[in-house]
């Protein structure tokens, strides 16, 4: 399970499973990257629901 960030600024890719953790990063600054996960962790069930609605039989 994980998510893809993308903006004018860079991209980037986190695990979701087991933990939330940085996979992934192409031009995001180390403080943007901290901003980003704590945006994923505020919203991380949301994330996780998606994704089981998006890739039925995986959750």
């Amino acid at each position: 399970m994980h998510i893809h960030v993308l903006s004018e600024k860079g991209e980037a890719k986190f695990w979701l499973e087991p933990e939330i953790a940085l996979a992934r990063n192409f031009r995001f600054s180390p403080r943007e990257l901290a901003e980003i996960e704590g945006i994923i962790r505020q919203h991380e069930q949301e994330f996780r629901d998606a994704w089981c609605h998006h890739f039925p039989g995986t959750c």
